[in-house]
């Protein structure tokens, strides 16, 4: 089981996770692709990435912005090194 991570820990995520901010106990990034076939191309690699981790991200798609939110619900909802790990794989996905 995944434990979740240190108040220094999420601290730390600013320099380690740039896009990325702490909202509501999640890890939350806004990605906005040229367009909507873009935007659904990084949901089909976000969902193999995340299928590959056994580890889903709450996704809302919004034409050509997407909100990712990361928690691990096994952990009480915080966030974890899995979040960590994901968030990491989503920059890769989207930077292409």
């Amino acid at each position: 089981m995944a434990e979740a991570l240190t108040p220094e820990q999420l601290a730390a995520l600013d320099d380690a996770l740039p896009d990325w901010a702490v909202e509501d106990g999640a890890l939350v990034r806004e990605v906005r692709a040229a367009t909507f076939p873009q935007a659904i191309e990084f949901v089909v690699g976000i969902a193999a990435a995340a299928e590959e981790m056994d580890h889903h991200p709450d996704i809302d798609i919004r034409w050509r912005t997407l909100r990712l939110a990361l928690c691990t619900h096994s952990a009480g909802s915080r966030i974890t090194d899995l979040d960590v790990e994901l968030a990491r794989r989503i920059d890769a996905i989207v930077a292409g």
